[in-house]
């Protein structure tokens, strides 16, 4: 199950999974009908099942369904569930056209909340099990801030800090959960942040690799996980970022 799979990180995890022989379930929100038919055309030399699924992932109407409908498929273990999702509003706190309540609570509840809302459900349906590893996507900016990224910075210490609750909690059922922190990362999501051009260019400066961290760097270390059936690898900020935390 990926939140956020028809982008990004998201996207890179549905194809490498998928070369692994996982089953996709992969939940959208903004892509077009003829987008998501390239992914699942270009799935089918893996022979593979796949769902792809349009909707507001903090919707609780939304994700009750969507848990059901994977309850009734009937012996089903999620081996990945997998929180991608970059949906959050980039102001300022202070000054002029400033974060709202509204503004902060949605970016909350989108990038941080919900991953304890879906994995509550999943778990109660019976489709996280021994072997299962939850993953959810953090970055350096949950404990580096930058000009409008406050609400996202704050989403990304709350989801850090539900990853090493979940990762206590879910450990006597030999469930694992664990943050991947990639470097700055070439997404969609990555353009829509005010100064990006900058950021980019003292990433690339900062880096060991002389390059942005791509989603297939994360992804492809995910599919490694496919035969990792331990929950001893939990509670963790696993940095993906080609050295670029050591350097910067």
């Amino acid at each position: 199950l990926i939140l956020g799979a028809s982008s990004g990180i998201g996207r890179a995890c549905v194809e490498h999974l998928a070369k692994q022989g996982i089953n996709i379930y992969g939940v959208y929100l903004r892509k077009k009908q003829e987008h998501i038919d390239e992914i699942q055309n270009s799935l089918a030399e893996y022979n593979v099942k796949s769902v792809f699924k349009k909707a507001n992932i903090a919707k609780e109407d939304n994700r009750i369904a969507i848990v059901e409908e994977l309850a009734q498929l009937g012996n089903v273990r999620l081996k990945f569930f997998i929180h991608s999702v970059a949906f959050g509003t980039l102001k300022n706190m202070i000054g002029e056209q400033s974060l709202s309540n509204k503004n902060i609570e949605m970016t909350l509840d989108v990038m941080a909340n919900s991953l304890v809302y879906w994995t509550q459900d999943l778990f109660a349906q019976k489709l996280l099990s021994k072997g299962s590893h939850i993953l959810a996507m953090t970055s350096a900016g949950g404990r580096k801030n930058w000009s409008n990224y406050g609400a996202v910075s704050m989403a990304k210490a709350g989801l850090e800090s539900a990853i090493r609750q979940l990762a206590i909690e879910l450990a006597p059922a030999n469930i694992s959960a664990n943050a991947i922190q990639a470097g700055v990362t070439d997404t969609p999501a990555l353009h829509k942040i005010p100064g990006a051009d900058k950021m980019i260019k003292q990433s690339i400066n900062a880096n060991p690799h002389h390059r942005l961290t791509a989603p297939d760097d994360v992804a492809e270390f995910i599919a490694l996980l496919c035969s990792y059936e331990s929950s001893w690898l939990t509670g963790n900020i696993i940095r993906l970022d080609g050295g670029e935390e050591i350097t910067n």
